[in-house]
């Protein structure tokens, strides 16, 4: 794409060229110069020759700081809301009505706008978006959808092999998602599935895709430190419904009622016996997994989850619901359903010996997700629970550490506190917060380094016990005094296995 078609893409007309005195409108875009654009980018330290760069105004940063240093490095163009008083930019510059918005946009443009060529599935919530992901690209592939897939956890091409982005992209904005995007459609990828947080939707790391079907599964207050309020975290993520056609609405979450209508259709589920075009009756946990009875506008049918937690049965609900919206049949979502292996980091078993107490993995790490799962393991456990989490630190929802040591304490019988990503925040401040929240009890002990306190769970629960790994999930990095350290929670639980059988 030239750098004149970017321009147009973007309706803009009035580019302001370097050192120019002249106002702005004085200047057309046809006396743009006429060279390619290779990509687009926000941070100065990523772009390369030929690349447009979107200065954006930070807390912390102002982009225009570096347009020297972008254009030292082969920028071709800088977008903006308006050059700073006073300063003139070395590159031609584009005034833009919000600079993230031209981020996304020119990152759609530049790859050939693939969402528009692909059926795609956002999932929104606070809990649940993962597992209704995977589980959605899931009964779609067994449809016979070739379908990507875009989360938390990493994403898939239609090939299945879970890939990471590389560590400098801590959260993919909206360049990397349309180039995966485009990526997908290159594989071959007739629909993807996309995890949507709050965040995303907030930072336009989203715009430009086009929603087919938008999936609400559940609200809680989270994220507070970013959004300000429940209200602010609620209105981010209503967004993708605005965006949608279609939605697939929880009608068991009490937020559901202010996003009714909002879509021009929509369905609704229930696993609670709400009214709802999509219900599960009859629901049984037994040691081969969650077995139910599905109405639906399919018909009737049985299903069988082989996942533990009852919880994962509105998940379920919700991945049905929006993969029959794109076609598939009542037969390929009971086939779906039976033949799921679960999620890396939500409820994953750790294998372990016949001596050996059972170890699970799962990213619970706000209160309520953290009660779920230790409700669903007491269930299912002969011997005691035991549990390890942390908190997250720097201004990440400091008020929820305190209702995480007051959950665990109170539902499990051994709690372990412990690091979880502390960063910059001091570890201390933190287990003390979690501590308070055990509101005088006392069968919680507090191990600050995470990979000893691992081990001194598994190596004194018994067979039979249960010990929840809680927070870390699938995380590839641990962060600790304001260093990212490598981490793979289901390997150190698996060490600390071995070494409590060589232990005897």
């Amino acid at each position: 794409m030239r750098l004149s078609e970017l321009a147009t893409a973007l309706h803009v007309n009035v580019p302001a060229l370097p050192s120019t005195p002249l106002p702005a409108d004085t200047v057309s875009a046809d006396t743009l110069p006429d060279i390619p654009v290779r990509d687009v980018t926000h941070n100065a330290t990523w772009v390369q020759p030929g690349d447009v760069f979107v200065a954006i105004r930070g807390a912390r940063f102002d982009g225009h700081d570096f347009m020297a240093q972008v254009a030292a490095a082969g920028a071709v163009a800088v977008l903006g809301e308006g050059l700073p008083t006073g300063t003139t930019s070395p590159l031609p510059y584009l005034t833009v009505p919000h600079a993230r918005a031209a981020l996304a946009d020119a990152a759609a443009a530049l790859n050939g706008q693939p969402s528009h060529a692909l059926k795609v599935i956002g999932v929104t919530g606070t809990d649940g978006k993962t597992t209704t992901s995977w589980l959605a690209r899931h009964l779609l592939r067994v449809a016979g959808l070739p379908t990507g897939l875009l989360s938390t956890v990493g994403y898939e091409l239609p090939d299945g092999v879970l890939r990471h982005f590389p560590a400098h992209f801590t959260t993919p904005e909206a360049p990397q998602v349309q180039a995966t995007l485009r990526d997908m459609l290159q594989a071959g990828a007739g629909a993807v599935v996309l995890e949507a947080s709050s965040h995303a939707l907030s930072l336009e790391r989203v715009r430009g895709v086009a929603w087919d079907v938008a999936v609400w599964t559940h609200l809680s207050s989270e994220h507070l430190d970013f959004h300000g309020s429940v209200e602010h975290y609620f209105s981010a993520k209503r967004q993708l419904i605005e965006r949608s056609p279609f939605a697939v609405l929880n009608a068991d979450d009490p937020w559901t009622v202010r996003l009714r209508g909002v879509a021009p259709t929509e369905v609704s589920y229930s696993a609670e016996g709400c009214p709802a075009e999509w219900q599960a009756h009859e629901i049984v946990e037994r040691a081969t997994g969650l077995h139910f009875r599905v109405a639906s506008p399919l018909g009737a049918f049985d299903a069988t989850l082989p996942m533990i937690g009852r919880f994962n049965v509105a998940n379920a609900l919700a991945a049905m619901a929006a993969a029959s919206h794109l076609g598939a049949s009542a037969a390929q979502l009971m086939d779906g359903l039976a033949s799921f292996r679960g999620v890396p980091g939500r409820m994953e078993l750790v294998p372990g010996g016949v001596d050996d107490p059972r170890v699970i993995v799962d990213f619970a790490h706000t209160p309520p997700s953290l009660d779920k799962a230790l409700a669903t393991l007491r269930a299912t456990t002969d011997g005691q629970l035991w549990t390890l989490l942390g908190s997250a630190g720097g201004p990440r929802d400091p008020g929820k550490r305190a209702p995480l040591g007051e959950v665990a304490t109170r539902v499990a019988d051994h709690v372990i506190f412990t690091e979880e990503d502390h960063r910059d925040t001091p570890l201390t401040e933190i287990l003390r917060e979690m501590e308070r929240g055990a509101a005088g009890r006392t069968n919680f002990t507090t191990i600050p380094d995470r990979r000893a306190a691992i081990e001194h769970a598994i190596h004194a629960a018994r067979p039979g016990d249960t010990v929840l790994l809680a927070g870390k999930g699938p995380e590839d990095t641990l962060e600790r005094d304001g260093h990212s350290l490598p981490w793979n929670e289901v390997q150190e639980a698996r060490n600390a296995l071995a070494s409590r059988a060589h232990r005897g």
